[in-house]
């Protein structure tokens, strides 16, 4: 079955759930699908291949982030209590009696009373999370949760500065601006005294790395941080088990 490339860059773009590795059993689980997939593909001599079963075995498990929704709480039961309200204001705007203004003011009343409660049931959790963040001096997931329940849903800004310093917003003139921008940044004429230097790239011969600089090397990585062109989380690498063994093979085929 082929996949489209609107898939794929969506599965490119999504971002691993490494918080699942704190684990220790989603960390066996992890390490156990890396070390099968790599013994099924033995001879790995392409970084490419090693790339692709880091990330095939991270999307199983731990798996990729879902992607937040602007009410978590809203259920087929609010959309109900919407639909009600909906029809209640259908019938007042047809009859406008009082009996169509009270259902009116009824069915007004009782979502919002409703909509209090789920988000109320929601932060419970959520709240409970905080405490327990907070006890066990877990600072980084504390300073996280409070980030999302005080800013809320912010909807993406698709905005940009013209030449003259304006705000532009329209997608017609956000293109053309970026089209000015890049044109006049890599289009550069008029420069006659390049001056010449000599390059050396003859590279000193240096002895392949053993196993276990390789692993020492791979063990210093920091976690939490962003990934590179290959969009694989140094999280990945470290807590991968096999990994270190397969770069430092892959070392010696070059």
């Amino acid at each position: 079955m082929a996949v489209s490339k609107q898939a794929q860059q969506k599965f490119d773009m999504g971002r691993f759930n490494l918080r699942k590795l704190n684990a220790l059993e989603v960390r066996k689980q992890y390490q156990i699908k890396i070390s099968n997939r790599f013994a099924a593909l033995e001879n790995l001599s392409d970084s490419k291949d090693i790339k692709e079963n880091i990330k095939i075995s991270a999307k199983e498990r731990p798996g990729l982030f879902k992607l937040k929704q602007h009410k978590p709480w809203f259920d087929e039961e609010c959309l109900c209590f919407l639909n009600q309200r909906k029809h209640a204001k259908m019938q007042w705007l047809q009859d406008p009696k009082q009996s169509n203004v009270d259902n009116l003011t009824k069915e007004r009343r009782d979502p919002s009373r409703y909509f209090r409660y789920k988000k109320k049931e929601y932060l419970k959790p959520k709240i409970h999370e905080l405490e327990t963040n907070s006890k066990f001096k877990n600072i980084r997931d504390l300073y996280r949760g409070i980030n999302d329940i005080k800013k809320g849903y912010r909807p993406r800004a698709n905005i940009v500065w013209d030449e003259m310093g304006d705000l532009v917003t329209d997608s017609h003139s956000i293109f053309a601006r970026w089209r000015n921008h890049f044109s006049q940044l890599f289009n550069v004429h008029g420069v006659n005294n390049v001056r010449q230097t000599e390059i050396h790239t003859a590279e000193p011969l240096v002895t392949e790395p053993s196993a276990f600089e390789v692993e020492m090397v791979i063990d210093e990585l920091k976690r939490h941080k962003s990934s590179g062109i290959d969009q694989i989380p140094a999280d990945l690498i470290k807590l991968g088990g096999r990994i270190p063994s397969k770069i430092q093979k892959l070392i010696s085929f070059i």
